[in-house]
């Protein structure tokens, strides 16, 4: 006889449930949205949030970490739009599209700003017109239980959906704009859903800040799909407020010779965790997924991602960076999945990490599952401090000792900025690196 032993529900857990609950009593919709947010509703009662126990939570124990839940905010008014403005970086030439609290603030975005042939809707919208982008949401949703993205979806409302029609050529960049300003604790599920057509070129760039000293807790998932022979530049910039939690989301479906180039940025959050969850569709397709880390104090950043060749002749490039200071704990767990069609595959993956405090904690778990005999693949990691030598080397030529530092660490997390193609968001990507590095030396 076999006993299934489950643990008591925490706190936490208790009272997500009974959020969950009364969400889906007063606001579940109809249909097949309902259906989602009633199945995303039991998965939590069976799973609950994600500790240790589970492979890929070992290193962010969620069931542990996570002690209250704060409500949902109500819709921003005029006054948190205007003190939403100093957490929104300015992208330029960009059409924004802004959330305050977790919620779209129409008054602070601006629909007439994207270029002709990108078509967006708030996502309640486009989920009461019945619009075809509706019927993507957890389309791409992976098969293995997601504490966060089940939550994600269990409070399915907030978002936005995205279309790029094919053969478009996107002139501006869309920028989503997370801000969470308030002096209040909220917690904010939102959802996006883009769907880009065949041949089309468009920049998607995503920005998360919030006030510091608050303890809010940003959800936010992404469902993206790239036609076939399709461009797609992402930057994902997350500079959470120091008290804050975030869970970010991204799955993907590449067509077949389409290409994604993502660079996330992670420097906020007291916590954060990013799940990438990329699919091969369609053959000769191309990813390049790359980030940055930085985390100081007793920060908590955490980059997983899933890449699934399905195909033959697919591509994929993973680079992230690290750099850990103080009590700081990093997290890198990738693994490529090659599947039996998918001859021909070419994926390298590495983890690279700077530590700068011998208290610094860094945990690399790279994986290569392959099935198939005709392919290239790799996966490497890496973790050390700065180099004496060259430290040394600069502060014999005249440099302070932090801003040789600076000049060693902006040279390490520059071979992955690089590969960001765009001059003004590469420009911005440094600013924002150079801030944390200034805050740090001062």
């Amino acid at each position: 006889m076999t006993i299934n032993v489950r643990p008591a529900r925490t706190a936490a857990e208790e009272a997500i449930a009974a959020a969950l609950e009364a969400s889906i009593a007063t606001e579940a919709g109809q249909g097949r949205i309902a259906e989602l947010r009633r199945a995303a509703r039991d998965a939590f009662l069976s799973h609950g949030l994600p500790s240790r126990r589970v492979e890929e939570w070992k290193y962010t124990d969620l069931r542990a970490a996570i002690r209250d839940v704060p409500n949902r905010a109500p819709a921003p008014g005029t006054v948190e739009d205007l003190e939403a403005a100093p957490f929104v970086p300015a992208v330029p030439n960009a059409g924004r599209i802004l959330f305050v609290n977790g919620v779209l603030s129409r008054a602070g975005s601006d629909f007439a700003a994207l270029s002709e042939g990108v078509t967006a809707l708030p996502l309640d919208t486009a989920i009461a017109a019945g619009d075809p982008l509706a019927d993507r949401i957890n389309a791409l949703s992976p098969s293995r239980y997601d504490g966060p993205l089940a939550l994600n979806t269990g409070f399915l409302g907030e978002g936005v959906a995205l279309r790029v029609d094919a053969g478009v050529k996107a002139a501006r960049p869309v920028h989503i704009a997370h801000a969470f300003p308030g002096s209040e604790a909220v917690s904010g599920f939102t959802r996006t859903v883009v769907v880009v057509g065949e041949g089309a070129e468009v920049t998607l760039v995503e920005t998360f800040a919030g006030r510091d000293g608050v303890a809010y807790q940003s959800n936010h998932a992404v469902e993206l799909v790239v036609g076939d022979g399709a461009v797609v530049n992402l930057v994902r910039i997350q500079e959470e407020g120091d008290a804050a939690f975030h869970f970010g989301t991204l799955m993907l479906e590449l067509g077949r010779e389409a290409k994604l180039n993502l660079f996330a940025l992670a420097q906020g959050a007291a916590l954060a965790r990013y799940n990438v969850y990329g699919r091969f569709e369609g053959t000769s397709a191309h990813a390049g997924i790359r980030g940055a880390t930085l985390a100081r104090g007793r920060q908590h950043s955490d980059t997983t991602l899933v890449i699934d060749h399905a195909v033959a002749g697919g591509e994929s490039r993973e680079l992230f960076k690290t750099v850990l200071a103080d009590d700081a704990h990093g997290v890198f767990q990738g693994k490529i999945v090659v599947r039996r069609a998918a001859q021909k595959t070419d994926g390298r993956m590495m983890s690279q990490s700077l530590l700068l405090s011998d208290r610094a904690e860094m945990d690399n778990k790279p994986e290569l599952e392959i099935f198939a005999d005709d392919v290239q693949c790799g996966h490497g990691a890496t973790a050390g401090a700065l180099d004496r030598s060259m430290l040394f080397y600069l502060r014999s030529r005249g440099l302070p000792e932090k801003e040789a530092e600076m000049l060693l660490i902006q040279a390490f997390l520059g071979e992955a900025v690089e590969y960001v193609e765009n001059a003004d968001l590469r420009d911005l990507l440094i600013e924002r690196i150079s801030g944390w590095l200034e805050k740090r030396a001062a």
